[in-house]
């Protein structure tokens, strides 16, 4: 099928659509006449494209985090050192979490979903962030990174970003250059032996 495909253009509808409501209500206040409502089609026809709603869910989960892996790992090149890689992903997340909280909110709902739990899904996931996932990786082979896994190495260094630049999307505080550099100093430091 080639991307004019009047039925990948509907299934995207569909999948657009159903993360709007969700974003809007969470996943509770996603029903499927809504979803048809929204999407611009019938009812039925989205039993054409998803099995069920858990189907639909764990494909909108897909799509969105498939487009924050894009943004997370944009401009991170193999040639870059690991510092220069980790500080670009620091970056990109700092600046996607602050310029996008209605992504943010709806993290935990996604993350509290049954089918995350699946290992086809995690698979999947970790196949999409590849850069992030070799970034540690090769910390660690190196040995420049603690002997930790790799989601661990993340929680204590990446996900710092994501929390930081909420907070400032709120109001609690303001960080200027020197404070982000900081932080991302500091994040570095959590992971690296020392």
């Amino acid at each position: 099928m080639s991307d004019s495909d009047p039925m990948v253009d509907k299934r995207q509808k569909i999948i657009d659509a159903a993360e709007k409501l969700i974003a809007e209500s969470g996943f509770q206040g996603l029903s499927m006449h809504k979803l048809a409502k929204e999407a611009g089609v019938a009812a039925g026809t989205i039993y054409r494209y998803f099995s069920d709603k858990d189907d639909l869910l764990r494909h909108v989960r897909l799509a969105v985090i498939q487009r924050n892996a894009e943004i997370i790992q944009r401009g991170v090149e193999s040639s870059m050192t690991l510092k220069e890689r980790f500080r670009k992903m620091w970056l990109n997340i700092f600046d996607l979490s602050g310029s996008n909280l209605g992504t943010l909110k709806n993290r935990a709902q996604y993350d509290s979903l049954p089918c995350v739990r699946s290992h086809e899904t995690k698979e999947i996931e970790r196949k999409m962030f590849s850069k992030v996932d070799q970034l540690f990786s090769e910390g660690r082979e190196q040995g420049v990174f603690k002997s930790l896994d790799n989601p661990v190495l993340a929680a204590l260094s990446l996900e710092v970003s994501v929390t930081l630049a909420r907070k400032q999307s709120l109001g609690y505080y303001h960080l200027d250059q020197d404070a982000i550099e900081g932080a991302i100093e500091a994040s570095w430091d959590a992971i690296t032996k020392h």
